[in-house]
């Protein structure tokens, strides 16, 4: 029960903060230049949510993005790489360059 309490409050404050620092670099930083409206705190979170659901920032651990690939999947070509003899490798190097080399 502390540990929830504990995690509730965390995401107040977390919420509390992010709303004044969205509001306050908008309203001071763009309204001054470009003559937008000025955020009230509310829309300052608005903002934040939106920006989490369009972007998907702000992740808190867990997933990864799609390209950014797992460890698993990067040891596998490692050890792929390093059982190749040298004339594999070159070989492969060679794709390589066709592949992303300059055109």
């Amino acid at each position: 029960m502390a540990k929830f309490l504990f995690f509730l409050a965390f995401v107040a404050l977390a919420a509390l903060v992010l709303g004044n620092v969205i509001m306050f670099l908008w309203n001071e930083v763009l309204a001054e230049a470009t003559g937008v409206k000025p955020l009230n705190f509310w829309e300052a979170l608005g903002l934040l949510l939106l920006s989490r659901i369009l972007f998907g920032g702000l992740r808190f651990g867990g997933r990864k993005p799609p390209w950014a690939g797992s460890h698993s999947h990067r040891s596998h070509w490692r050890e792929k790489w390093m059982q190749m003899s040298d004339e594999d490798r070159a070989a492969m190097r060679e794709k390589w360059k066709a592949r992303c080399g300059k055109k």
